[in-house]
């Protein structure tokens, strides 16, 4: 004989979801919704990083064309023709800065230093830092700012290929396929740009290949489990070794 069924009619349930066994219940954990003082400290909390965060990329950006702008009427206007020694001055502002963040305002832990390896993998970065920093600021004297940073835009080029050769990381076709406008732009803008100076586009071609094996050698500095650094720690170790290499 078949075992009959019991079918129960409660408001919003399934009668075939239920037989005589009564211990066969289907149980189902629904987690509870957060108050509403939480999700809006979620979302302000959200929104408080992005407004640093936007704050800290227009402040890098504007300052990052003010010392462009600055460099260019000494070296062009003003008749400045020391860009080593200007160099040299940026890079003890730069320790002097760094020092202050880390020892006076505490920003960000004091690091040591653990190895001779990790120390010569720094001088090895201020030494890349120098020749970037010193051919761009030789090449605001023969060339427009708006070149410059024209060639300037290649530095995802070089990165890539920086990339490869050091670290043997390897990019998508799509990523290299967009790369190549980028190069051809500046191969035409070269051809027809009526202030141009030989001199002045090899030093910021070299300024720029320069800023990308920097931002390689950065990144495996900043990003080593062994040897991790803060980039503020990273920044008060380098900028006095590239002032003495200056010097």
């Amino acid at each position: 004989m078949v075992e009959a069924q019991t079918w129960t009619t409660r408001r919003m349930s399934n009668p075939r979801l239920h037989t005589l066994d009564t211990n066969d219940q289907l149980q189902l954990d629904i987690p509870q919704t957060p108050p509403s003082d939480q999700r809006n400290n979620g979302s302000n909390i959200n929104n408080n990083n992005l407004v640093t965060t936007s704050l800290i990329i227009a402040s890098w950006y504007f300052s990052n064309i003010g010392v462009l702008l600055l460099n260019k009427y000494l070296l062009s206007f003003y008749g400045y023709r020391y860009p080593i020694f200007l160099t040299m001055l940026h890079m003890l502002s730069c320790a002097a800065y760094s020092y202050a963040a880390i020892n006076v305002v505490q920003f960000v832990p004091y690091q040591q230093i653990h190895s001779k390896k990790q120390f010569l993998k720094i001088f090895a970065l201020s030494a890349i830092f120098c020749f970037s920093v010193v051919c761009g600021n030789t090449s605001l004297r023969y060339l427009p700012v708006s070149f410059n940073q024209a060639i300037g835009a290649t530095t995802p080029f070089f990165t890539a290929i920086f990339a490869f050769l050091i670290t043997c990381k390897k990019e998508t076709a799509e990523v290299y396929l967009a790369l190549l406008p980028v190069v051809l732009g500046i191969v035409v803008s070269t051809n027809s740009e009526p202030l141009f100076h030989l001199f002045g586009f090899l030093v910021c071609v070299g300024s720029t290949a320069g800023r990308a094996l920097k931002s390689v050698v950065q990144g495996i500095i900043l990003t080593s489990e062994a040897e991790k650094l803060h980039s503020m720690n990273l920044l008060l170790y380098m900028a006095p070794l590239a002032a003495m290499i200056l010097l």
